[in-house]
């Protein structure tokens, strides 16, 4: 039996729930999300708690039982709190300028690169250090999508650690040219 899968789902007040079918709809304060269910699956709440079970003991509704309880607990985390990435741009002359759910980006190359998220995701730039793009949403999937789409229009190189990295991301650096040439001697 899944640890993850039989614990139950708190549900906050200020957050309802609706279950029809194999579909899960969480309202909050933040907004609304819907998830399908897989039918291996049965949802039930209970008071103030949301309760996973599997329906058999099949290896794939073992595996579907904690992902949904998952699922499900961040759906109502979403609705209440929120997710956010932060990314930090590293690079001389590489900037960001945001508008709304829009980003314009100068990474270096002969045009700047735009990208428009999903309208449920917000971008906002720190105002002490103008190198700190935080994404923010109530969907974590989509947070995390949208972090690693702008990532990849200049990923950190591992000889300047130049380009878009994550807050907490380490890049390896590596010596160049010049490092391995004086130590051949």
């Amino acid at each position: 039996m899944s640890r993850i899968g039989k614990l139950p789902v708190q549900i906050p007040s200020g957050v309802t729930i609706e279950i029809g079918g194999n579909k899960i709809t969480v309202k909050g304060p933040k907004g609304e999300l819907e998830k399908d269910i897989h039918p291996k699956i049965k949802v039930e709440k209970i008071e103030n708690e949301i309760i996973v079970n599997k329906t058999d003991e099949t290896k794939e509704s073992q595996s579907l039982h904690g992902l949904s309880r998952s699922l499900i607990a961040n759906m109502v985390e979403g609705v209440t709190k929120g997710f956010e990435k932060k990314l930090e741009i590293v690079g001389v002359g590489y900037r960001a300028k945001v508008s709304g759910s829009k980003i314009t980006l100068n990474l270096g190359f002969s045009h700047p690169v735009e990208y428009t998220a999903d309208k449920s995701i917000e971008f906002k730039m720190d105002e002490e250090k103008k190198n700190i793009i935080t994404i923010s949403g109530i969907d974590k999937q989509l947070v995390g999508e949208v972090a690693a789409k702008v990532r990849s229009f200049r990923k950190p190189e591992p000889y300047k650690g130049k380009g878009i990295r994550y807050i907490d991301e380490y890049v390896a650096r590596k010596a160049g040219k010049s490092a391995a040439a004086t130590g051949a001697k």
